[in-house]
């Protein structure tokens, strides 16, 4: 009595990499980094932030002088943490256009949303930071690099983190779809045609 040998089909079992990497899209290296900033203990850089999350929502974001590496947040009051620091990614943009601009912030109780850019003038801002623990949107990066010494970060003034820590820098990026949960934002300056302010509801 002969064994036969049984075969899987041509191809079975098998991950064509390139096209599984491009199926995961841009965006994914976003939360990458932030595995990678946790897992590698370089979060050295501290700020102190107010422990109040705020959501910002836009349709696209087209940044030029791209850099994002991390921080530790430290508040007076109990963060989800527990009081402990949070790890912070700081993106930063020399330069942003937003359009379609919404920030939603608990008051009280009582929801306060902004909104701006809504027209046909996006919202504009210049040495732009954003100290955010998650995001999600669709990104396109022109000329990254990965892995970058966050001491050597120039493109916005006064943005550099600790020799050695992991960063990430690309000439220009564009978001479209953003979605932030955010601490604590900076900029030089922040244009914000047709503003609009109201309670309650959101983004």
């Amino acid at each position: 009595m002969t064994s036969r040998r049984e075969t899987a089909p041509p191809g079975f079992g098998r991950v064509r990499w390139p096209r599984f990497a491009m199926a995961l899209g841009p965006a994914t290296l976003l939360i990458v980094l932030m595995l990678v900033l946790t897992s590698q203990s370089v979060l050295a850089v501290s700020i102190s932030i107010s422990g109040e999350p705020f959501t910002v929502t836009a349709t696209e974001l087209h940044g030029q002088g791209f850099e994002q590496f991390g921080v530790l947040g430290n508040s007076a009051i109990r963060l989800p943490s527990h009081g402990k620091p949070i790890p912070l990614a700081a993106t930063a943009m020399k330069s942003a256009t937003i359009r379609h601009l919404c920030q939603a912030v608990n008051v009280g109780g009582v929801s306060m949303v902004i909104t701006a850019g809504n027209g046909s003038d996006p919202v504009e801002a210049t040495n732009l930071v954003v100290y955010a623990d998650r995001f999600s949107g669709n990104a396109s990066f022109k000329q990254l690099t990965l892995g970058q010494d966050a001491s050597t970060l120039h493109d916005v003034p006064g943005v550099r983190g600790p020799s050695g820590a992991f960063a990430l820098h690309a000439t220009s990026v564009t978001i479209s779809n953003l979605r932030q949960h955010a601490f604590a934002t900076t900029a030089g300056t922040f244009t914000l045609p047709g503003f609009s302010l109201r309670f309650g509801g959101g983004c």
